[in-house]
Protein backbone atom coordinates (compact mmCIF):
# COMPACT_ATOMS: atom_id res chain seq x y z
CA UNK A 1 0.00 0.00 0.00
CA UNK A 2 1.30 3.29 -0.81
CA UNK A 3 1.73 5.90 1.88
CA UNK A 4 -0.70 8.99 2.58
CA UNK A 5 1.60 11.02 4.39
CA UNK A 6 2.86 12.58 1.54
CA UNK A 7 -0.23 13.29 -0.12
CA UNK A 8 -2.03 15.14 2.93
CA UNK A 9 1.44 17.22 3.18
CA UNK A 10 0.86 18.33 -0.43
CA UNK A 11 -2.37 18.92 -0.06
CA UNK A 12 -1.66 21.05 2.66
CA UNK A 13 1.33 22.61 0.89
CA UNK A 14 -1.44 23.58 -1.72
CA UNK A 15 -4.04 24.85 0.86
CA UNK A 16 -3.16 28.16 -0.01
CA UNK A 17 -3.87 28.22 -3.27
CA UNK A 18 -6.52 25.18 -4.25
CA UNK A 19 -9.60 27.88 -3.01
CA UNK A 20 -12.06 28.39 -5.41
CA UNK A 21 -9.96 30.07 -8.22
CA UNK A 22 -8.39 26.38 -8.21
CA UNK A 23 -11.54 24.64 -8.26
CA UNK A 24 -13.13 26.92 -10.44
CA UNK A 25 -10.21 26.58 -12.92
CA UNK A 26 -10.17 22.56 -12.78
CA UNK A 27 -14.17 22.11 -13.18
CA UNK A 28 -14.62 24.86 -15.98
CA UNK A 29 -11.39 23.08 -18.26
CA UNK A 30 -11.81 20.02 -20.06
CA UNK A 31 -9.16 17.37 -18.20
CA UNK A 32 -7.81 14.70 -19.90
CA UNK A 33 -5.93 11.61 -19.49
CA UNK A 34 -3.95 10.50 -22.73
CA UNK A 35 -3.27 7.15 -21.46
CA UNK A 36 -4.29 4.89 -18.91
CA UNK A 37 -4.20 1.02 -18.76
CA UNK A 38 -7.53 -1.00 -19.15
CA UNK A 39 -7.56 -2.81 -15.74
CA UNK A 40 -10.33 -5.59 -16.10
CA UNK A 41 -13.12 -5.72 -13.27
CA UNK A 42 -12.61 -8.54 -10.63
CA UNK A 43 -9.29 -9.92 -11.86
CA UNK A 44 -6.80 -9.51 -10.07
CA UNK A 45 -3.67 -6.98 -10.64
CA UNK A 46 -0.52 -5.74 -9.37
CA UNK A 47 -1.02 -2.41 -11.16
CA UNK A 48 -4.88 -1.98 -9.36
CA UNK A 49 -4.57 1.50 -6.86
CA UNK A 50 -4.14 0.92 -3.14
CA UNK A 51 -7.73 -0.70 -2.90
CA UNK A 52 -7.65 -2.90 -5.65
CA UNK A 53 -9.57 -1.22 -7.91
CA UNK A 54 -8.89 0.87 -11.46
CA UNK A 55 -6.79 4.15 -10.81
CA UNK A 56 -8.89 5.34 -13.24
CA UNK A 57 -12.34 4.56 -11.96
CA UNK A 58 -15.12 6.54 -12.68
CA UNK A 59 -15.99 7.43 -9.32
CA UNK A 60 -12.34 8.22 -8.80
CA UNK A 61 -12.98 10.78 -12.45
CA UNK A 62 -15.26 12.07 -10.80
CA UNK A 63 -13.40 13.01 -7.66
CA UNK A 64 -10.76 14.45 -8.98
CA UNK A 65 -12.68 16.42 -11.96
CA UNK A 66 -10.95 13.87 -14.71
CA UNK A 67 -13.04 14.69 -17.34
CA UNK A 68 -11.99 11.86 -19.84
CA UNK A 69 -9.24 9.02 -20.02
CA UNK A 70 -7.41 7.12 -23.07
CA UNK A 71 -8.09 3.57 -21.96
CA UNK A 72 -5.68 1.67 -24.25
CA UNK A 73 -6.20 -2.01 -25.08
CA UNK A 74 -2.74 -3.19 -24.28
CA UNK A 75 -1.01 -6.39 -24.79
CA UNK A 76 2.51 -7.26 -23.93
CA UNK A 77 4.78 -9.49 -25.71
CA UNK A 78 3.82 -12.89 -27.26
CA UNK A 79 5.53 -14.94 -29.44
CA UNK A 80 5.31 -13.52 -33.13
CA UNK A 81 3.27 -16.35 -34.63
CA UNK A 82 0.01 -17.45 -34.95
CA UNK A 83 -0.80 -18.72 -31.50
CA UNK A 84 0.88 -15.25 -30.46
CA UNK A 85 -1.01 -12.95 -32.51
CA UNK A 86 -4.08 -15.02 -31.58
CA UNK A 87 -3.68 -14.78 -27.92
CA UNK A 88 -2.88 -10.76 -28.03
CA UNK A 89 -6.19 -10.29 -30.13
CA UNK A 90 -8.26 -12.37 -27.93
CA UNK A 91 -6.41 -10.28 -24.49
CA UNK A 92 -7.06 -7.03 -26.76
CA UNK A 93 -10.68 -7.85 -27.61
CA UNK A 94 -10.99 -8.47 -23.89
CA UNK A 95 -9.81 -5.36 -22.91
CA UNK A 96 -11.85 -3.51 -24.85
CA UNK A 97 -15.32 -5.26 -24.30
CA UNK A 98 -14.37 -4.73 -20.32
CA UNK A 99 -14.77 -0.85 -21.25
CA UNK A 100 -17.63 -1.12 -23.18
CA UNK A 101 -19.42 -2.93 -19.81
CA UNK A 102 -18.07 0.23 -17.69
CA UNK A 103 -19.78 2.27 -20.14
CA UNK A 104 -22.90 0.43 -20.20
CA UNK A 105 -23.45 0.58 -16.47
CA UNK A 106 -25.40 3.59 -16.08
CA UNK A 107 -24.45 4.31 -12.35
CA UNK A 108 -20.93 5.08 -13.68
CA UNK A 109 -22.07 7.64 -15.52
CA UNK A 110 -19.28 7.75 -18.37
CA UNK A 111 -19.63 7.44 -22.88
CA UNK A 112 -17.31 5.97 -25.04
CA UNK A 113 -16.07 9.18 -26.86
CA UNK A 114 -15.55 8.64 -30.17
CA UNK A 115 -14.95 11.94 -31.69
CA UNK A 116 -13.84 15.51 -29.58
CA UNK A 117 -17.26 16.76 -30.21
CA UNK A 118 -18.25 13.53 -27.74
CA UNK A 119 -16.00 14.82 -24.74
CA UNK A 120 -17.90 18.46 -24.95
CA UNK A 121 -21.25 17.29 -24.63
CA UNK A 122 -20.37 14.39 -22.30
CA UNK A 123 -18.73 17.06 -19.60
CA UNK A 124 -21.82 19.50 -20.05
CA UNK A 125 -24.30 16.85 -18.99
CA UNK A 126 -22.23 15.53 -15.67
CA UNK A 127 -20.50 12.86 -17.09
CA UNK A 128 -17.19 11.57 -18.02
CA UNK A 129 -15.86 9.81 -20.83
CA UNK A 130 -13.88 7.10 -21.87
CA UNK A 131 -11.88 7.06 -25.23
CA UNK A 132 -10.21 3.54 -26.30
CA UNK A 133 -6.85 3.46 -27.19
CA UNK A 134 -4.61 0.39 -29.18
CA UNK A 135 -1.13 -0.51 -27.82
CA UNK A 136 0.95 -3.07 -29.69
CA UNK A 137 0.50 -4.10 -33.26
CA UNK A 138 0.91 -7.42 -32.12
CA UNK A 139 -2.63 -7.19 -31.84
CA UNK A 140 -2.93 -6.95 -35.59
CA UNK A 141 -0.84 -9.91 -36.35
CA UNK A 142 -0.09 -9.18 -39.89
CA UNK A 143 -2.97 -7.80 -41.00
CA UNK A 144 -3.36 -3.80 -41.32
CA UNK A 145 -6.98 -4.32 -42.28
CA UNK A 146 -7.75 -5.25 -38.75
CA UNK A 147 -7.36 -1.41 -37.81
CA UNK A 148 -10.62 -0.75 -39.65
CA UNK A 149 -12.27 -3.13 -37.01
CA UNK A 150 -10.11 -1.65 -34.63
CA UNK A 151 -11.84 1.70 -35.28
CA UNK A 152 -15.26 0.88 -35.53
CA UNK A 153 -15.18 -0.70 -32.33
CA UNK A 154 -14.29 2.90 -31.02
CA UNK A 155 -10.53 2.81 -30.41
CA UNK A 156 -9.40 6.33 -31.41
CA UNK A 157 -5.69 6.16 -30.44
CA UNK A 158 -2.90 4.08 -32.17
CA UNK A 159 0.48 3.12 -30.81
CA UNK A 160 2.40 0.53 -32.91
CA UNK A 161 4.40 -0.79 -29.93
CA UNK A 162 4.50 -1.67 -26.19
CA UNK A 163 7.94 -3.60 -24.75
CA UNK A 164 9.93 -5.25 -27.47
CA UNK A 165 10.14 -4.96 -31.63
CA UNK A 166 7.13 -6.35 -33.45
CA UNK A 167 6.39 -7.04 -37.22
CA UNK A 168 5.74 -3.06 -37.03
CA UNK A 169 8.41 -1.06 -35.48
CA UNK A 170 10.80 -1.02 -33.42
CA UNK A 171 10.47 -0.42 -29.40
CA UNK A 172 11.88 1.78 -27.05
CA UNK A 173 12.57 -1.19 -24.60
CA UNK A 174 14.04 -3.75 -26.86
CA UNK A 175 12.88 -7.42 -24.91
CA UNK A 176 14.82 -9.34 -22.79
CA UNK A 177 15.40 -13.11 -24.15
CA UNK A 178 16.26 -14.72 -21.07
CA UNK A 179 17.10 -18.23 -22.51
CA UNK A 180 19.95 -15.66 -24.35
CA UNK A 181 20.35 -13.66 -21.23
CA UNK A 182 20.96 -10.36 -23.16
CA UNK A 183 18.09 -8.07 -24.62
CA UNK A 184 17.09 -7.53 -28.70
CA UNK A 185 19.34 -5.69 -30.66
CA UNK A 186 18.39 -1.81 -30.16
CA UNK A 187 16.99 -1.89 -33.59
CA UNK A 188 15.35 -4.51 -36.35
CA UNK A 189 13.71 -2.43 -38.29
CA UNK A 190 15.72 0.94 -38.35
CA UNK A 191 12.56 2.44 -37.43
CA UNK A 192 9.16 1.52 -39.15
CA UNK A 193 9.12 -1.69 -41.05
CA UNK A 194 7.11 -1.72 -44.35
CA UNK A 195 3.78 -3.45 -42.40
CA UNK A 196 4.33 -0.31 -40.22
CA UNK A 197 4.07 2.41 -42.86
CA UNK A 198 1.39 0.85 -44.32
CA UNK A 199 -0.33 1.30 -40.22
CA UNK A 200 0.71 4.28 -40.62
CA UNK A 201 -0.92 5.29 -43.94
CA UNK A 202 -4.24 3.25 -42.61
CA UNK A 203 -4.30 5.11 -39.13
CA UNK A 204 -4.02 8.57 -41.32
CA UNK A 205 -7.48 7.24 -43.48
CA UNK A 206 -9.35 6.29 -40.56
CA UNK A 207 -8.80 9.79 -38.84
CA UNK A 208 -6.96 7.93 -35.68
CA UNK A 209 -4.86 9.64 -33.22
CA UNK A 210 -1.29 8.33 -33.91
CA UNK A 211 0.88 7.86 -30.36
CA UNK A 212 4.54 7.39 -30.45
CA UNK A 213 4.97 6.35 -27.00
CA UNK A 214 6.98 3.11 -26.56
CA UNK A 215 8.43 3.68 -30.16
CA UNK A 216 12.57 3.96 -30.26
CA UNK A 217 14.00 7.23 -31.43
CA UNK A 218 14.25 6.25 -34.91
CA UNK A 219 10.98 4.91 -35.10
CA UNK A 220 9.03 8.20 -33.56
CA UNK A 221 11.41 10.53 -36.13
CA UNK A 222 10.00 8.30 -39.25
CA UNK A 223 5.95 8.46 -37.66
CA UNK A 224 6.72 12.40 -37.32
CA UNK A 225 7.98 12.59 -40.46
CA UNK A 226 5.77 10.52 -42.33
CA UNK A 227 2.54 11.23 -40.36
CA UNK A 228 -0.13 13.21 -42.76
CA UNK A 229 -1.60 14.71 -39.24
CA UNK A 230 0.10 15.57 -35.78
CA UNK A 231 1.23 13.03 -33.32
CA UNK A 232 1.14 12.83 -29.76
CA UNK A 233 3.41 10.81 -27.07
CA UNK A 234 0.56 10.06 -24.71
CA UNK A 235 3.10 8.76 -21.84
CA UNK A 236 6.40 9.54 -22.18
CA UNK A 237 9.12 12.35 -20.38
CA UNK A 238 11.80 14.08 -21.06
CA UNK A 239 14.94 11.82 -21.52
CA UNK A 240 17.50 15.35 -21.00
CA UNK A 241 16.44 15.27 -17.26
CA UNK A 242 15.79 11.52 -16.89
CA UNK A 243 17.98 9.33 -19.22
CA UNK A 244 16.35 6.20 -19.58
CA UNK A 245 14.80 4.32 -22.95
CA UNK A 246 11.23 5.20 -22.59
CA UNK A 247 11.53 8.76 -22.65
CA UNK A 248 11.90 11.38 -25.41
CA UNK A 249 15.50 12.86 -26.43
CA UNK A 250 15.42 16.85 -27.64
CA UNK A 251 15.09 15.33 -31.28
CA UNK A 252 11.93 13.52 -30.84
CA UNK A 253 10.41 16.02 -28.56
CA UNK A 254 11.34 18.94 -31.65
CA UNK A 255 10.28 16.53 -34.74
CA UNK A 256 6.70 16.15 -33.01
CA UNK A 257 6.62 19.41 -32.02
CA UNK A 258 7.39 20.85 -35.45
CA UNK A 259 4.43 18.60 -36.81
CA UNK A 260 2.06 20.28 -34.48
CA UNK A 261 1.66 17.34 -31.77
CA UNK A 262 1.92 16.86 -28.20
CA UNK A 263 3.89 15.29 -25.51
CA UNK A 264 1.90 13.56 -22.79
CA UNK A 265 4.21 13.51 -19.34
CA UNK A 266 3.09 11.38 -17.22
CA UNK A 267 3.60 10.91 -12.98
CA UNK A 268 5.66 7.94 -13.45
CA UNK A 269 8.65 7.83 -10.51
CA UNK A 270 11.10 5.43 -12.67
CA UNK A 271 11.11 8.00 -15.91
CA UNK A 272 10.88 11.14 -13.33
CA UNK A 273 14.41 10.70 -10.98
CA UNK A 274 16.89 12.76 -11.55
CA UNK A 275 19.65 11.16 -13.45
CA UNK A 276 22.74 13.86 -13.98
CA UNK A 277 23.03 12.61 -10.04
CA UNK A 278 26.12 10.34 -10.58
CA UNK A 279 25.81 8.54 -6.98
CA UNK A 280 21.74 7.63 -7.57
CA UNK A 281 22.76 5.95 -10.79
CA UNK A 282 25.63 3.89 -9.20
CA UNK A 283 23.16 2.72 -6.20
CA UNK A 284 20.75 1.75 -9.12
CA UNK A 285 23.19 -0.36 -10.42
CA UNK A 286 24.37 -1.79 -7.51
CA UNK A 287 21.53 -3.28 -5.89
CA UNK A 288 20.09 -4.61 -9.87
CA UNK A 289 23.87 -6.07 -9.25
CA UNK A 290 22.86 -7.57 -5.76
CA UNK A 291 19.26 -8.77 -6.90
CA UNK A 292 20.89 -10.77 -9.68
CA UNK A 293 19.39 -8.43 -12.78
CA UNK A 294 21.07 -6.89 -15.56
CA UNK A 295 23.49 -4.02 -14.81
CA UNK A 296 22.91 -2.07 -17.40
CA UNK A 297 19.16 -1.01 -17.28
CA UNK A 298 16.26 0.76 -20.04
CA UNK A 299 14.64 2.00 -16.30
CA UNK A 300 15.61 1.48 -13.02
CA UNK A 301 12.84 -1.46 -12.52
CA UNK A 302 13.20 -3.60 -15.68
CA UNK A 303 13.24 -7.03 -15.76
CA UNK A 304 11.60 -7.22 -12.01
CA UNK A 305 9.17 -9.63 -13.93
CA UNK A 306 11.84 -12.20 -14.94
CA UNK A 307 12.53 -12.71 -10.78
CA UNK A 308 10.71 -16.11 -10.27
CA UNK A 309 10.54 -15.43 -6.08
CA UNK A 310 7.89 -13.47 -5.18
CA UNK A 311 9.59 -12.39 -1.66
CA UNK A 312 12.37 -11.37 -3.55
CA UNK A 313 10.92 -9.52 -6.53
CA UNK A 314 8.63 -7.32 -3.48
CA UNK A 315 12.55 -7.02 -1.85
CA UNK A 316 13.85 -5.52 -4.94
CA UNK A 317 10.89 -3.05 -6.04
CA UNK A 318 10.85 -1.84 -2.30
CA UNK A 319 14.51 -1.06 -2.43
CA UNK A 320 14.29 0.67 -5.90
CA UNK A 321 11.45 2.83 -4.58
CA UNK A 322 13.72 4.07 -1.62
CA UNK A 323 16.47 4.13 -3.83
CA UNK A 324 14.76 6.86 -6.31
CA UNK A 325 12.45 8.29 -4.18
CA UNK A 326 8.77 8.34 -4.55
CA UNK A 327 8.82 11.04 -6.92
CA UNK A 328 6.35 14.70 -6.74
CA UNK A 329 3.68 16.49 -9.18
CA UNK A 330 6.62 19.01 -8.51
CA UNK A 331 8.95 16.85 -10.38
CA UNK A 332 6.44 16.03 -13.49
CA UNK A 333 5.90 19.59 -13.79
CA UNK A 334 9.79 20.06 -13.57
CA UNK A 335 9.05 18.04 -17.13
CA UNK A 336 6.36 19.52 -18.27
CA UNK A 337 8.27 22.85 -17.78
CA UNK A 338 11.12 21.44 -20.08
CA UNK A 339 8.63 20.51 -22.95
CA UNK A 340 6.81 24.41 -22.86
CA UNK A 341 10.57 25.61 -22.59
CA UNK A 342 11.91 24.26 -25.54
CA UNK A 343 9.04 23.46 -27.84
CA UNK A 344 5.98 25.96 -26.36
CA UNK A 345 2.61 25.63 -24.39
CA UNK A 346 0.84 23.98 -27.60
CA UNK A 347 2.99 21.19 -27.44
CA UNK A 348 2.37 19.85 -24.00
CA UNK A 349 0.04 17.64 -22.44
CA UNK A 350 -0.76 15.04 -19.38
CA UNK A 351 -0.85 11.39 -19.91
CA UNK A 352 -0.44 9.18 -16.45
CA UNK A 353 -0.33 5.67 -17.38
CA UNK A 354 -2.29 4.86 -14.35
CA UNK A 355 -2.88 1.03 -13.89
CA UNK A 356 0.78 0.29 -14.75
CA UNK A 357 2.74 0.91 -11.80
CA UNK A 358 2.65 5.04 -12.38
CA UNK A 359 1.86 7.54 -9.51
CA UNK A 360 4.06 10.08 -6.99
CA UNK A 361 3.40 11.78 -4.04
CA UNK A 362 0.30 13.75 -4.49
CA UNK A 363 -1.07 12.25 -7.83
CA UNK A 364 -1.20 8.83 -6.87
CA UNK A 365 -4.84 8.24 -8.79
CA UNK A 366 -7.46 9.85 -11.00
CA UNK A 367 -8.69 11.43 -7.90
CA UNK A 368 -5.68 13.59 -6.73
CA UNK A 369 -5.83 15.56 -10.50
CA UNK A 370 -6.54 18.85 -9.16
CA UNK A 371 -2.79 19.10 -7.37
CA UNK A 372 -1.42 19.15 -10.86
CA UNK A 373 -3.55 22.11 -11.72
CA UNK A 374 -2.76 23.61 -8.27
CA UNK A 375 0.74 22.84 -8.99
CA UNK A 376 0.79 24.69 -12.55
CA UNK A 377 -0.53 28.06 -11.07
CA UNK A 378 2.06 27.50 -8.39
CA UNK A 379 4.62 27.88 -11.37
CA UNK A 380 2.84 30.56 -12.53
CA UNK A 381 0.81 29.06 -15.44
CA UNK A 382 -2.21 30.89 -16.70
CA UNK A 383 -5.57 29.86 -16.93
CA UNK A 384 -5.37 29.56 -20.59
CA UNK A 385 -1.97 27.90 -20.71
CA UNK A 386 -3.16 24.90 -18.05
CA UNK A 387 -6.59 24.54 -20.08
CA UNK A 388 -4.18 23.82 -23.31
CA UNK A 389 -1.74 21.25 -21.20
CA UNK A 390 -4.94 19.23 -19.51
CA UNK A 391 -7.05 19.28 -22.73
CA UNK A 392 -6.81 21.31 -25.63
CA UNK A 393 -3.85 20.25 -27.02
CA UNK A 394 -5.01 17.06 -26.93
CA UNK A 395 -8.48 18.08 -28.59
CA UNK A 396 -6.55 19.74 -31.56
CA UNK A 397 -5.01 17.20 -32.41
CA UNK A 398 -7.82 14.74 -31.97
CA UNK A 399 -9.03 17.11 -34.30
CA UNK A 400 -6.73 17.51 -37.18
CA UNK A 401 -6.64 13.65 -37.12
CA UNK A 402 -10.34 13.85 -37.41
CA UNK A 403 -10.35 16.19 -40.23
CA UNK A 404 -8.08 14.49 -42.17
CA UNK A 405 -10.40 11.64 -42.59
CA UNK A 406 -13.51 13.99 -43.74
CA UNK A 407 -10.66 15.62 -46.32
Amino acid sequence: MRARIGVVLLTLMFAACSGPGVEQLHEQILVIDAHADIEIPGKESVYAGADGRSEVAPDKMRAGGVDVVVMAAAVGPQPRNAEGYAAARARAEEEIAAIQGIVGESENKVVLARSPDDLYAAQAEGKGALILGFQNALILGEEVAYLDQLYDAGIRVFALTHMGHNDFADSSRPLFIAEQGAHEPASEHGGLSDLGRAALRRINELGGMVDVSQLSREATLEVAARSAVPVIASHSNVRALTDVSRNLSDEEIDAIASGGGAVCVAPFAGYLFDSSDGSLDARIRSWRKEIGLLEDYLYPFELYWEIEDEALKTKFLDGMRKIIGPSSVSRMIDHLDYVVQRVGIDHACIGTDFNHGSAVTGFADASEAMNVTAGLLERGYSAEEIEKIWGGNFVRVFRQAQQARLD
